[in-house]
This record gives C-alpha cells, structure tokens and sequence, in this order.
C-alpha cells in the first residue's frame, strides 16, 4: 500500500493507492502537513511507501526524519522514468508534469499522446509513440487570468469561474467570462488542432482541477481523466521501488 503526497502551488493532495487502485483521497491546505500524513498512516497501517512530489521548496531532510520508518521517496529529475527525457532543462521539468508523462506512458503505450492540465497554469506536455518526451508549453491557469484582470487594472472586478451563455458579453462581468473561459477553450482547442496536425492517431488528455469545469465546452473530441497526476505518482513509485 502506497501514500501518495502531492504539494501542488495551492493546496496538497493526499491518496493511498492499494496497487494500481486510488482507496483514499484527500485534498488540504499545507498549513500542517506532517499532521495530516499521520492520520492517514495511522488509519491505513498497511502503508509502506511514501512517496513525495512537490512544486514548491519542500524540507526533505526534516520530513525524513519525522517519517524515517518507511520507504520514502521524493520526484526529482534524478529519479528513474519509464520515458526518454529529451527536455533540454531536464532540472527545471516540474514533477507534476513528470508524472502526467508517466501516467500516459503506463496507460497509453505506444500511442502518441498530448496531456493538458488545467490547474493552476494550463502545461501541456507530449510523449510519442516511441515514449521519447518531448516538452510542450505552459499559460496561466483559469484563475490566475481572472486574478490578472482584478490586479492590473483599477476597475475590472475579481469574479468566480462562470460558463459564459454568450460569445458577446453583454456586460463586464460577462465579457470578463467570455474573455477568459472561451479564451482558454480556443487555446486549447487551436493546440490540439496543431498537434493533430503533425503527429498521427494523437490521444489527448485532460485532466487538472479545471477539468470538469471545462470538458463539457470543448467541440473537439478530448478524454478528461480525474486524478491522472496521482495514477502517474503511484506508477513512477512503483518504476523506481523496484530498480
């Protein structure tokens, strides 16, 4: 049984994988961390493995000791990936898009395949068929964009994520709403369209915590898939407990 710790920019996810199967999630704030980690020991005894990925400044040598009875982990560029990494800053590759490429390596062998993460930024990241990675691209997340409008200007409001009903808005709030969320779905639809366009039998994937909210907007044929990030962790702890 594996403890899957993810520290994302905005929140932590917590899941306890029994193999390949996700029993247990929990989604938090960082505030207290260790704390957390420990219940979930406790009320799955059966936890050998730790695995840690983080894209914030993270004290390792600390949560070591505090959790030195177990198998620990932690997704660096120096751990072993089950793909060639041909990214030219393969030190400056986060392990949230490290672990994506993993997922779609593991479930998607042999197959050309574009994942999307619409979190807190939007990166897209391309392994082929051959399992060679190659890069892809990062732009702000959902929020973050709503959150530009609000800070760079003197007037324009801070709104919640909304579905706009209309292409034209109408009023601010709405053409705010058809600024940002339609212009994150014709990003990504013109960059799958890009893609599709040089490599064949492209497999897309999105996941992320803006999936849901943006799946059902899309023209294009994109499978949406919930907690490909943790599936991608659990794999490369597995990959990299048994080298």
């Amino acid at each position: 049984m594996n403890l899957i710790v993810d520290i994302g920019n905005s929140s932590v996810k917590l899941a306890v994988f029994e193999k390949q199967t996700l029993i247990f999630l929990r989604r938090e704030k960082a505030n207290d961390l260790e704390h957390s980690v420990l219940e979930i020991l406790n009320r799955f005894p059966k936890i050998k493995q730790i695995y840690v990925a983080s894209v914030v400044a993270f004290d390792r040598s600390h949560f070591s000791k505090i959790f030195s009875s177990y198998k620990l982990f932690f997704l660096d560029s120096k751990s072993k990936f089950p793909f060639v990494n041909l990214y030219q800053t393969p030190e400056s590759l986060g392990p949230d898009r490290m672990a994506l490429v993993a997922a779609a390596v593991c479930k998607y062998a042999n197959q050309n395949v574009l994942i999307i993460d619409a979190g807190t930024c939007i990166t897209y990241d391309f392994v082929d068929a051959k399992s060679n990675y190659h890069g892809g691209a990062i732009s702000p997340g959902i929020q973050m964009r709503y959150k530009a409008l609000y800070e760079n200007t003197d007037r324009l409001p801070l709104l919640e994520p909304t579905i706009p009903t209309h292409i034209v808005g109408d009023t601010t709030q709405s053409a705010i709403h058809s600024g940002v969320v339609l212009g994150v779905v014709n990003e990504i639809e013109g960059v799958v369209a890009s893609y599709k366009s040089k490599y064949s039998g492209l497999r897309v994937i999105l996941s992320g915590g803006d999936a849901n909210f943006l799946c059902k907007q899309f023209k294009i044929s994109i499978f949406a898939v919930s907690n490909f990030l943790l599936e991608g962790l659990n794999f490369l702890l597995e990959y990299n407990s048994n080298k």
